[in-house]
């Protein structure tokens, strides 16, 4: 993996180096079980799934493919606004309200993005739900962006992710755009490698003119080759094993919760747990929601609260689990101080005077 050829040297071709995107194509057929083999000539490698995104919307929301229109928007539709028979469950409903909200605002959608597995709600969506949500797209002319970087941490046997790309037919195949990268399931955020796949042939080739402000080094291309063509090794060794300690720390997790007493979302994909903390607000407020979660950055405990979603329900958390046991037994032990010696007598307001 370390090899260094003068060509690696070079400026690549801006979509990825042709043997990084035979190798995308090969890899994405086999673990998105695509019933036929993708084209090479689909892919588009960026430095970085921020970076794809950032293309992709200035590629969808202008005419001209260059420069993003103040009036155009990207839709992430959050499916954290109500419960369901499914806590926060994202339905066809939910996204025509959405769309119907975003028009009387004004604003001119031109896409709309799925998460599957979902950050931070960890739900992975069926081929059914999938397909539903693509047909809502097709009939309202919406680009689809489906980001799939959680792909291969489904950690649960039980639980199956279906990839869009597994289906037979796409409703809208010219409409539609599958993300990947490295950094979730590969633990590699610092290489710095994101890739999009696409029919549509125009935002290929539009994407490969902002490619030069995106380009993945060409040293760095050449080990993600080697990487993903070592399928024995990957199917052996590395899946199940990250899977396994997926499991363990994430079962860990989840039973100190129970013990809290701390209602959470159970499930199976992912590196988050989302749980609910509106117990310990003295309110039910948002300013009561952001003292909580600034007490646990004063004691060097990181969680993630719900506003930074768009949840409207204050005191959902999402929970990274995905350390090593030692560091989730010191953050526990933390929190747990504080839940019982000080959450359940003052309020968030009064900690930083503790």
């Amino acid at each position: 993996m370390l090899q260094i050829e003068p060509a690696f040297l070079q400026y690549p071709d801006w979509k990825g180096h042709s043997f990084l995107r035979e190798e995308v194509a090969k890899f994405l057929s086999h673990y998105c079980r695509s019933p036929k083999p993708l084209k090479p000539k689909n892919v588009v490698v960026m430095n970085g799934c921020g970076s794809l995104f950032s293309a992709l919307a200035a590629t969808l929301c202008d005419p001209e493919g260059i420069r993003p229109s103040g009036h155009h928007r990207i839709c992430l539709v959050s499916c954290l606004i109500s419960f369901d028979v499914r806590p926060f469950q994202l339905t066809v409903e939910k996204l025509e309200n959405s769309l119907k909200e975003a028009k009387k605002e004004g604003l001119n959608i031109k896409a709309l993005i799925l998460l599957n597995p979902h950050n931070p709600l960890g739900e992975v969506y069926s081929s059914e739900e999938m397909i539903s949500f693509l047909e809502f797209a097709k009939m309202h002319k919406l680009h689809v962006i489906v980001d799939e970087i959680y792909m291969l941490s489904v950690f649960n046997e039980t639980d199956t992710f279906h990839s869009v790309l597994s289906l037979d037919g796409l409703p809208d195949p010219q409409r539609t755009h599958i993300m990947w990268g490295v950094s979730k399931d590969f633990a590699m955020a610092g290489m710095r490698v994101g890739m999009v796949y696409s029919e549509n042939r125009d935002l290929v080739q539009a994407l490969d003119q902002l490619g030069c402000f995106h380009g993945v080094p060409g040293p760095t291309q050449y080990q993600m080759a080697q990487l993903l063509r070592d399928r024995d090794w990957l199917n052996s060794e590395f899946l199940p094993e990250n899977r396994r300690r997926l499991r363990e720390a994430h079962s860990f997790m989840t039973e100190e919760l129970k013990k809290l007493d701390i209602p959470f979302l159970h499930r199976s994909a992912g590196f988050f747990i989302w749980a609910d903390l509106s117990k310990y607000l003295s309110e039910k407020t948002f300013a009561e929601e952001l003292s909580l979660w600034r007490c646990f950055l004063k004691h060097k405990v990181l969680l993630s609260c719900g506003q930074a979603f768009s949840c409207v329900s204050p005191g959902w958390f999402r929970i990274i689990f995905t350390d090593q046991l030692h560091k989730l037994k010191l953050g526990l032990s933390i929190a747990h101080f504080h839940f019982s010696s000080c959450i359940l007598v003052v309020s968030p307001m009064e900690w930083d005077k503790m």
